[in-house]
């Protein structure tokens, strides 16, 4: 079998332009989406999404003519590739979608098919009061999400924390509740000083008081000494290298012991193959690999598929906060969106490859030239 043509499909969809001004980022009328096709002379198509692949044209030729089952080889492609230009890990997803539907199963169960179903957190990202942020926790609660996690602006401590409060008093003790600080990187242009040491050290009390389940991203990465500081004097659970670019970055974390939970993207940081790896090693060290997985259906189905193949995963990242981000606007190119069942779970798919179907008259009723 070899890849005969990969293709881009390029889609926009339109958003209320007050959708991403409730989040605290730019305000935007679209999202954009990129979804990478990899064609084989067998017959057999895979998907892979999450990045924009801006650039990607360039480097297709060295794709086309070879084995898609030649994974290892790919990888080591792409790393080059990452290099000099941007992150493509959306076609290893793809290549992980075309040997799932070539062996006639789920990626999962390449990737070691260690369970078929893990708990799903409801990822929250709007900025709320606390009144309407507590009434949309209940909400995710009765929706049957046993886990969820809210932002903390930075420069809004105080109102960060009292939210997380109302939330506690609202869902009751037995719901895990996660805090992301957003503090390990920065969106293109950002250079905001990040909140001191300090005062990150007074946040993780407070919210340690709170039985705050694990504090995301409460420092910049290079300063790992005062991410330790922070567990050591609060013994909150800290998470993070969600956006890490290279697998060596990532073990030196595991190795350093940076963190109780590792967070990279499989389709943003190093890739399947090698965030499967680093899952491995983090258990090796009694920690976590839990994925960001805030991109799309795609590229939620491909961190679900690694995630259930090496398990041990406590709950798996569900981007969900409607009305503004609900599952079909996330999978709006997908036929199915994944959805998770009444217990908050999110159950791997039966089918083969990464499990779920592209609509291809949705990418061209929002395709871009």
């Amino acid at each position: 079998m070899l890849i005969t043509e990969v293709l881009l499909h390029r889609a926009r969809l339109p958003l209320d332009p007050s959708f991403h001004a409730a989040w605290d980022l730019q305000p935007r009328t679209h999202l954009d989406a990129t979804v990478v096709e990899v064609r084989t002379d067998d017959g057999i198509v895979g998907y892979g999404s999450g990045d924009t692949m801006t650039g990607f044209e360039s480097y297709l030729d060295l794709f086309v003519g070879k084995d898609p089952l030649a994974i290892a080889e790919h990888v080591r492609v792409i790393e080059t590739i990452d290099f000099h230009a941007a992150r493509y890990w959306p076609m290893e997803a793809a290549l992980w979608d075309i040997a799932g539907k070539a062996c006639g199963q789920p990626a999962a169960t390449l990737l070691g098919g260690a369970t078929d179903r893990l708990r799903a957190y409801a990822s929250f990202g709007a900025l709320c009061p606390p009144d309407e942020r507590a009434e949309r926790a209940v909400a995710a609660v009765e929706r049957g999400f046993r886990a969820m996690k809210l932002r903390i602006a930075a420069d809004q401590v105080g109102a960060g924390v009292a939210a997380v409060r109302a939330v506690r008093e609202a869902v009751g003790p037995d719901i895990a509740v996660m805090v992301d600080l957003n503090q390990m990187w920065r969106m293109s242009g950002d250079t905001t000083p990040a909140l001191d040491a300090v005062s990150v050290r007074r946040l993780a009390a407070e919210l340690a008081e709170l039985d705050v389940y694990w504090l995301e991203e409460p420092l910049p990465q290079h300063d790992l000494p005062a991410v330790r500081t922070v567990r050591e004097q609060t013994g909150i659970r800290v998470a993070g290298g969600e956006m890490v670019r290279t697998l060596a970055e990532l073990v030196d974390l595991v190795q350093a012991d940076a963190f109780d939970i590792y967070q990279p993207d499989v389709v943003l940081s190093a890739g399947m193959s090698r965030c499967r790896f680093l899952a491995e090693l983090a258990h090796l060290k009694h920690r976590w690999f839990t994925p960001h997985t805030w991109t799309n259906g795609l590229g939620l189905a491909a961190n679900l598929q690694v995630a259930a193949g090496v398990g041990n995963v406590p709950y798996l990242e569900f981007p969900y906060d409607p009305p503004g981000w609900t599952e079909h606007r996330r999978d709006f190119f997908l036929t199915e969106p994944l959805t998770v069942d009444g217990d908050g779970w999110l159950t791997v798919p039966r089918s083969p490859g990464l499990g779920v179907t592209v609509d291809h008259a949705a990418l061209r009723r929002y395709a871009v030239s």
